[in-house]
């Protein structure tokens, strides 16, 4: 079918870029108006005094099924972390737990570690075997409810909820309260078990880099933002009108209620990341420390992974708290690292604090997996808060909206 104008995606994020990629490979001629200087939304990369820092802490999980579908994972050049965690108490130390079918030499470390009874051990075994084996789809179905009541349904008692499950979440889902569907948890638990978590090497920010890349020179325009989207078209926000075939809305949760004022949006969640730099790592394994006591979220060496994250050599070191922070809380967070890490961290030297806000979609139970994706007439929208707030959700939401607009010519 001939267009006579383009399909217009709003937003150069993850979902946008997916649906762009996936309209321009059907032949379907596209542009992204992106508001920003540069494309990513979320998931973008800094250099600064020559490391690489990822607009808050992000991993890409292969385990995803859509991730390989839609990305060319060998060429990002995955740095991969070690699958598992070490869990700091106040007076505990570091309890080390690991997939033991991945790191077989830590096979007996979980059953060691004192997080909770033989019995939650082996609740959180049948769990992670039930996830892993049986098909994604038994695992979006039945009954939602929170992911605290389903741990309490499997029989987990509240020694391993406090000491292992509730920190790991925190930083995963940016909640403590483990008040997010157990149907989401139960998928995210699948992906972790089954993939490989890492980060490319030269930074988050080449995900999104590598899907704009297969769209044509001057598909992408930025620092162009959009004030409303008209019946034919949309409305620059420095005056004119674009006219479309199609305009998909693939902006961040809030700015897609803004240009359309009907469509509901989730509350967001807020994370803090903190960079220090160290002229040593203070682990040696690229191994993600998670906090007990709640204090931090988690911390992470990352060039302990991916060396390519400094370029002279020196170590980065990523925490996140929960919540919006700023450069006033660094003293806290340093404390704190202090403690997990010990008295090097007093020379460390503080690079950067990001904020983010609307880090991720808030997921509370009944939470429906697919929401739909056309709104109208040649009207269509994409993102992570169409299906669940990840890398998955939001190259999957993206994927759908493509398929709506053609489905549609």
């Amino acid at each position: 079918m001939a267009y006579q104008h383009p399909v217009i995606v709003i937003g150069a994020g993850l979902a946008g870029l997916a649906c762009a990629v996936r309209l321009h490979r059907a032949g379907v001629p596209v542009t992204v108006l992106e508001a920003s200087d540069g494309v990513g939304g979320r998931m973008r990369t800094d250099v600064v005094d020559g490391f690489r820092l990822d607009r808050g802490f992000q991993v890409l999980n292969t385990g995803y099924p859509e991730v390989p579908r839609v990305l060319d994972v060998a060429a990002l050049r995955l740095r991969a972390f070690n699958s598992g965690m070490l869990v700091f108490r106040d007076g505990g130390g570091k309890e080390r737990v690991m997939l033991p079918w991945k790191h077989p030499r830590h096979a007996l470390t979980g059953l060691t570690a004192d997080l909770g009874t033989p019995v939650d051990k082996a609740v959180l075994a049948a769990m992670t075997a039930r996830d892993m084996t049986f098909p994604a789809g038994m695992l979006r179905g039945g009954g939602d409810r929170t992911i605290l009541d389903e741990l309490r349904l499997w029989g987990m008692s509240p020694v391993m909820v406090e000491r292992l499950i509730r920190p790991f979440l925190a930083g995963v889902l940016l909640e403590r309260e483990l008040e997010t569907s157990s149907r989401v948890f139960h998928l995210i638990w699948r992906s972790f078990a089954r993939g490989t978590i890492g980060v490319p090497a030269l930074g988050m920010g080449e995900v999104p880099a590598q899907l704009a890349g297969r769209l044509p020179a001057g598909a992408v325009r930025l620092e162009c933002p959009v004030r409303e989207v008209s019946g034919t078209g949309v409305v620059l926000d420095g005056g004119g009108e674009l006219p479309a075939a199609a305009v998909v809305v693939a902006a961040d949760p809030s700015s897609a209620g803004a240009l359309l004022p009907d469509l509901p949006t989730p509350a967001m969640r807020a994370v803090t990341t903190f960079y220090h730099a160290a002229s040593r790592s203070p682990l040696g394994e690229a191994t993600q420390v998670i906090d007990a006591d709640g204090v931090l979220a988690d911390t992470l060496v990352m060039t302990d992974a991916a060396p390519e994250y400094s370029a002279g050599g020196e170590a980065l070191i990523a925490t996140s708290v929960l919540g919006t922070a700023g450069d006033g809380d660094e003293p806290g967070v340093r404390d704190r690292l202090e403690e997990i890490y010990g008295a090097q961290v007093r020379g460390w030297r503080h690079l950067a604090t990001y904020a983010i806000t609307e880090a991720l979609p808030a997921m509370p139970p009944p939470m429906p997996l697919r929401r739909r994706v056309r709104l109208g007439e040649g009207l269509y929208v994409c993102g992570d808060h169409r299906d669940t707030g990840s890398i998955q959700g939001a190259l999957v939401s993206g994927r759908r909206a493509a398929d709506a607009v053609m489905g549609d010519r």
